[in-house]
């Protein structure tokens, strides 16, 4: 079957589509942008792109066309798509209805972590010889691709790990994504008010959770932190699956730091006595409670403990989270996607317990569509007290007043409108701190490419 992705170069189609070129599919595709690292993933698969939508594209028309949640009515591709009642559906329904629909399914849901839950639980899997297939949001440096089919079946099942994403499925499905994966069991590491453009409050976001809440069956199960009173109101609404919580002195499943920084921490679970504990690369305790999610969900599909932590003591990481991207003489960098208030907040205060009193400057460009929106704007100057200095960088996109944020800041912090002077006011800064014995760490937070922020740093740095 020849399938047509449009807006094939975003994270999940593009992942979508290289799973559909390992099922025997013919896949092409188009996009806006044409652009690196997605399309070199998908040449690199065998997948021909085109760059635009003319409609010309469509001629002669394939199968079916797998429309993208980024495009809408007046797309030329759209348009004539319609017109010509050519076949289409959602990215997220092909993928149920054709990869999902005869495996285990694990979904990674919530406002935070999931790309690293995700990829922490592949991990996992595949090192227990799962041989698990996954999609997920990012690239997991142990698998060097962002989505794979899967392998052979392990006693009888094929395990896939997804990361479940609550925005929108397309312009003509306005249903969360997660709705349509057909999940055996469910992460939900958080619920935080988010995507700004779509959802009008956190309610309307938890009615999209329950949705997917009640597609679970019966012998399927929602993993949660304990004591989450925003999943907790979720669950609340109705849950027909078993609820697994972990964290507090009262859940089944428990850890207990033996580093501040999180980077070592025991596992323990009452009813089995199993106990083992995690020495590995990451900190934070967001990144320690991502961890226990995957343990939890490895292990209602029979990966032991110390299968779990064995796995996790040699998880490398994800780009993008928490990157470093360049190391010299006393100075490092770091890339980082932190999209919100509340990721912003935990990556700083995660490096600041494992750096102590080492110099964090934190380069944050607000890119998000909430961001954009102006919704968080009274949060962010507070969410900054783990680093020392903070440049904030003004985008033409962002028409509310940053200014405010920064003077509200507990820390020393500047704003720049253009590439050349945040690299200048960073650069200075950076001279100015050499002269000190302590080591520096610059961490860019930005959920896009900065306009080539990163690298142009790493130059003046090098």
């Amino acid at each position: 079957m020849h399938l047509h992705f449009l807006g094939i170069c975003g994270t999940f189609m593009g992942s979508l589509a290289q799973l559909a070129k390992s099922a025997g599919h013919q896949v092409s595709g188009c996009d806006a942008n044409v652009y690196p690292p997605m399309s070199t993933q998908l040449q690199q698969a065998g997948i021909d792109l085109v760059e635009g939508f003319d409609p010309i594209q469509l001629k002669p028309a394939p199968d079916l066309i797998i429309v993208g949640n980024a495009l809408s009515r007046g797309n030329p591709c759209i348009e004539y798509m319609l017109d010509n009642k050519l076949a289409y559906t959602s990215g997220p329904q092909w993928l149920g209805e054709n990869i999902l629909k005869d495996k285990h399914v694990i979904s990674v849901s919530g406002t935070h972590g999931k790309t690293s839950t995700s990829s922490m639980l592949a991990k996992i899997l595949d090192t227990a010889g799962y041989h698990p297939g996954y999609l997920i949001g990012g690239v997991p440096k142990d698998f060097g691709v962002s989505a794979r089919i899967g392998g052979t079946a392990v006693d009888g099942r094929k395990y896939f790990v997804i990361e479940a994403d609550e925005y929108d499925t397309a312009f003509f499905d306005k249903r969360s994504k997660f709705v349509h994966y057909h999940s055996n069991s469910l992460i939900i590491n958080n619920l935080e008010y988010d995507h700004a453009d779509i959802f009008d409050d956190l309610a309307a976001i938890q009615r999209q959770f329950h949705h997917c809440v009640r597609t679970l069956p019966s012998n399927g199960n929602v993993i949660y932190p304990a004591g989450n009173s925003e999943v907790l109101e979720v669950l609340e609404q109705g849950c027909w699956s078993q609820q697994l919580s972990f964290g507090a002195a009262d859940a089944p499943w428990q850890f207990k730091l033996a580093e501040n920084d999180g980077s070592t921490f025991a596992v323990s679970h009452k009813h089995s006595n199993q106990q083992a504990t995690v020495n590995w690369q990451l900190s934070g305790l967001h990144n320690v409670s991502n961890a226990m999610a995957a343990i939890v969900a490895a292990s209602e599909v029979g990966v032991s403990l110390q299968q779990a932590c064995d796995a996790l003591n040699s998880f490398v990481g994800i780009k993008r989270r928490m990157e470093p991207i360049y190391s010299a003489k006393n100075i490092t960098v770091y890339d980082d996607f932190a999209h919100h208030p509340t990721a912003i907040k935990t990556t700083l205060e995660g490096l600041r317990a494992k750096v102590g009193d080492a110099q964090i400057m934190a380069v944050i460009e607000p890119r998000s569509a909430t961001m954009k929106l102006g919704v968080h704007q009274q949060a962010l100057s507070d969410v900054v007290g783990g680093s020392d200095q903070v440049f904030w960088y003004q985008n033409t996109a962002i028409d509310w007043d940053l200014a405010s944020v920064a003077k509200g800041c507990l820390v020393p912090a500047m704003i720049a409108k253009n590439i050349n002077s945040l690299l200048d006011a960073v650069v200075s800064a950076v001279g100015t701190d050499q002269n000190s014995a302590k080591p520096i760490h610059i961490v860019i937070m930005s959920n896009g490419g900065f306009e080539g922020f990163h690298r142009l740093l790493v130059e003046r740095l090098k």
